[in-house]
C-alpha cells in the first residue's frame, strides 16, 4: 500500500485569475514507489499564530482578533484559513503539483485581518492532508486506500507574498463589506454632502470625530 509524504516548498501569486489566488508547490513522495494512477487530494490549511513573534504595531492591530496581548496565551489559537483540493495525475515514486488556494480581501474574515495586521516576517501554516489514493497492486488490479489523517506539512508563508498577490488584484485599495442599513446611511451622507467619492465621505466622517485623515 502506498505511503505518501507531503512537503510544501513555496508559494506564488497567480496573476489574472478571477479572484486572488496563491499556488502552493507541493512535493509528493511514495516510499513504496508503487504506480499511482491518481490521488483525490483534500487539504485543510490552518494558521498557527502562536508560532511567531509580533512587534508592537502588529500587536495593536491584532487586538481586534486576540484581545489584549497580555491574554494571548489564552486567546491565540490555531485558526482555519482555507480548504483546497486537487486531483494528482499518475506518477511513480515522486511528483510535484500546484495546490491552488483562493484568498479573500474581506475584512470580516479573521484570516484577512491577521494577514493585514502583519508588517513583515512569515505566516506559520499547517497543511493537513486527507483523500483517496488509486494505485496498482502487484497483480495489476486497481486498488483504493485512504490517506491517513496524520499526514501534514508545515510551511512559513512570507507575508510579502500575500501582499504582492493582493496588490495585483486590488492596487492601492482595500474593501470592506457593510451591513445594508449602514451602507444606506453612508450613501445618504455622501449624497447630502455632495461628496464625489466614498473615500471623501469616510474622510469627512472621521474629520467630524476629530480624527486626523491622511490624504
Amino acid at each position: 500500500m502506498p505511503d505518501l509524504t507531503f512537503i510544501v516548498n513555496k508559494a506564488d501569486p497567480v496573476p489574472f485569475a478571477a479572484s486572488p489566488l496563491l499556488n502552493f508547490t507541493l512535493a509528493i513522495a511514495d516510499s513504496e514507489s508503487q504506480p499511482i494512477h491518481a490521488v483525490a487530494l483534500r487539504c485543510q490549511i490552518r494558521i498557527e499564530p502562536a508560532r511567531r513573534t509580533y512587534q508592537e504595531p502588529e500587536k495593536e492591530r491584532l487586538r481586534d482578533l486576540f484581545g489584549e496581548p497580555s491574554r494571548w496565551g489564552q486567546t491565540m489559537r490555531s485558526m482555519l484559513w482555507a480548504h483546497a483540493g486537487i486531483v494528482v495525475p499518475p506518477f511513480e515514486g515522486a511528483t510535484s503539483v500546484e495546490l491552488p488556494v483562493a484568498c479573500t480581501y474581506d475584512f470580516n474574515i479573521a484570516a484577512t485581518k491577521y494577514f493585514y495586521g502583519l508588517d513583515d516576517g512569515e505566516v506559520p501554516l499547517c497543511f493537513l492532508f486527507s483523500g483517496t489514493i488509486f494505485y496498482a497492486a502487484e497483480d495489476g488490479h486497481l486498488q483504493v486506500s485512504q490517506i491517513p489523517w496524520e499526514k501534514e506539512s508545515n510551511f512559513r508563508l512570507p507575508i510579502s507574498t500575500w501582499r504582492k498577490m493582493m496588490d495585483m488584484y486590488y492596487p492601492n485599495t482595500a474593501w470592506l463589506a457593510l451591513r445594508k442599513d449602514a451602507f444606506d446611511e453612508l450613501y445618504d451622507f455622501k449624497i447630502r454632502h455632495s461628496l464625489p467619492t466614498w473615500e471623501a465621505a469616510i474622510e469627512k466622517l472621521l474629520a467630524g470625530e476629530g480624527e486626523q485623515v491622511i490624504a
